[in-house]
């Protein structure tokens, strides 16, 4: 059986390629301090502070929240 590489972003398979939640943020156009997006690993809110020191691993589950304008 192989390790698992991969990691979870809302909800869709995506390689594991980032060593932080910061990078992976980064990777999307969200850099660090970005006012009005939630992040969640694992199921617990991370602070925006804490995005750039909380590393990721293999089988985790992010999600990533932003506001978008609508009707």
């Amino acid at each position: 059986m192989s390790a698992v590489t991969t990691i979870r972003v809302n909800g869709a398979e995506e390689a594991l390629g980032w060593g932080c939640v910061g990078d992976l943020l980064a990777a999307r156009g969200i850099p660090p301090g970005t006012r009005g997006v939630a992040v969640a690993l694992n199921g617990a809110v991370l602070r925006a502070a804490d995005w750039t020191g909380t590393p990721l691993a293999a089988g985790d589950t992010v999600e990533i929240v932003r506001p978008f304008q609508g009707g």
